[in-house]
C-alpha cells in the first residue's frame, strides 16, 4: 500500500521579509540622508565603470562617512545589515537602467513568519551590555 501526501503551502499572513521591509522603510523615512548617500556612492561606483558592486560595501562607506562627523564617539544612527537588500532593491527600482547592478537573491525571510518583536536599537545594547 502506498501513501501519497500532498505538500501544502502554508500561507503566512505577515512574513519576516514584510517586517524587515517595513522597518527598513521606516528607518529610511526617519533618516532620508542614508538613501541619498546610498544613491551618491552607488552612482560614483557606476561612473567608474563597475557593472556590479556590493551593497555591503556601500553600507560600510555610509558608516565611515557618517561616523566621521560624530565627535562623541557615537553614531547618529545605526545601519541594520538587514536593510541592505531593501536599499539595493529600492535603488534598482528607482533607476531601472541599473537593474541587476546589485546582485540579489531570493530572501528566505519571505517564507518565515514575522517575529513581531521590536527592532533592537543601540540603546538596548548600551543598557544591557555596557
Amino acid at each position: 500500500m502506498k501513501f501519497h501526501f500532498k505538500k501544502e503551502k502554508i500561507m503566512i499572513e505577515k512574513s519576516r521579509e514584510d517586517e524587515i521591509n517595513e522597518q527598513a522603510e521606516a528607518f529610511s523615512n526617519q533618516n532620508p540622508e542614508v538613501f541619498r548617500l546610498f544613491e551618491r556612492f552607488t552612482k560614483v561606483i557606476i561612473s567608474r565603470g563597475f557593472r556590479n558592486y556590493s551593497a555591503q560595501a556601500i553600507f560600510e562607506r555610509i558608516r565611515w562617512e557618517t561616523d566621521q562627523a560624530d565627535v562623541d564617539g557615537k553614531s547618529t544612527f545605526k545601519l541594520n545589515n538587514n536593510y541592505m537588500p531593501w536599499f539595493s532593491r529600492k535603488f534598482m527600482e528607482k533607476y531601472p537602467e541599473h537593474d541587476g547592478f546589485f546582485r540579489t537573491r531570493k530572501r528566505i525571510s519571505s517564507e518565515q513568519t514575522a517575529t513581531n518583536l521590536p527592532e533592537l536599537t543601540p540603546d538596548y545594547y548600551e543598557q544591557n551590555y555596557g
